[in-house]
């Protein structure tokens, strides 16, 4: 390993999960809410629409009044810490604790639609974001690593008041002080079936263009070597939110292209690598509820999702 990965990795000392949780919460919940404002412009949505190729938003610029697709919001809202003020992977840290417990995983949510039927995001609105940290609680992990579960909760409004409230979940693990070898890949085994199957195989280029347009410089998504060497991944890491919005994609080209759920719980449960192959599989809609899991190449799954339609 350089000698500029062993600088960044270099550790004295490691106070427990449960005790650097408590005071984050603490000190982070006397502070005011973040508040960021934002016009919804057509550039950011055609632009993500032409990394997902979705041709429908793509070619040509969409109109003042598109409704946004859900999830889209991901793409706007985006950090704004100049370099400096990152840590050393690359992430906004915001709402991260502190050391040792720097390494930070999206792990999953829930998002909820409130507006009625015309009163969503949409193209030409200026939104206000108000995020809240409303969690923060040590945990161990099943081999008995400590990590810091981080809540943040997210409320999007426009003129018609609240359209959006969307829960993030984010597991953050001890920075790493000696790295080890990526594992090799596993033995494929064959894709299971299922009511409604999509296949995907992110390339770089995909990773590469989500991060910029989401301003994310979490460098597991486009630094091979950072990936391979201290973070002993085999390959650069899909987003955890692409995947999501890839899963809610294809949820609405079953269901109906122009619809908004009422409700989505999802989780993220093993990472899933750029330039290989994995399939979501997704359920029959029962009850109005129907259940997706994105699955790799090796019997993995990546993602589970439940979504509520309205």
């Amino acid at each position: 390993m350089s000698r500029t990965l062993k600088r960044f990795y270099s550790s004295a000392s490691s106070p427990s999960a449960t005790s650097v949780a408590a005071q984050f919460l603490s000190k982070t919940q006397s502070r005011p809410p973040l508040i960021q404002t934002q016009l919804l412009d057509a550039n950011q949505l055609q632009r993500l629409s032409a990394t997902l190729s979705r041709i429908e938003l793509a070619n040509a610029l969409p109109e003042k009044g598109t409704s946004l697709p859900a999830c889209y919001h991901l793409a706007y809202f985006t950090p704004a810490q100049v370099e400096e003020e990152l840590g050393n992977d690359g992430t906004d840290t915001t709402f991260n604790p502190p050391r040792p417990f720097t390494r930070r995983m999206w792990a999953g949510g829930e998002l909820e639609w409130i507006a009625g039927e015309g009163k969503g995001l949409s193209v030409g609105q200026e939104v206000k974001e108000t995020t809240e940290l409303v969690s923060c609680v040590g945990k161990k992990t099943r081999a008995g690593e400590e990590m810091v579960v981080v809540g943040v909760e997210k409320k999007y409004e426009n003129e018609f008041g609240v359209a959006l409230i969307d829960k993030r979940n984010w597991i953050f693990r001890p920075e790493i002080i000696t790295s080890t070898a990526p594992a090799e890949r596993p033995v494929k085994i064959p894709f299971p079936e299922g009511k409604y199957i999509r296949d995907f195989c992110q390339t770089p280029v995909t990773l590469f263009r989500f991060s910029a347009l989401t301003f994310n410089a979490h460098k597991i998504h486009y630094n091979k070597e950072w990936c391979r060497e201290v973070e002993s991944h085999r390959d650069l890491v899909v987003h955890g939110p692409l995947n999501l919005i890839n899963m809610v994609n294809f949820w609405r080209d079953v269901i109906g292209v122009n619809m908004l759920p009422k409700k989505i719980t999802y989780r993220a449960t093993s990472p899933l690598y750029a330039n290989e192959k994995y399939r979501v599989v997704m359920s029959e809609e029962k009850d109005k509820v129907t259940e997706v899991n994105i699955i790799d190449s090796y019997g993995k799954v990546g993602m589970v999702g439940r979504i509520e339609s309205k």
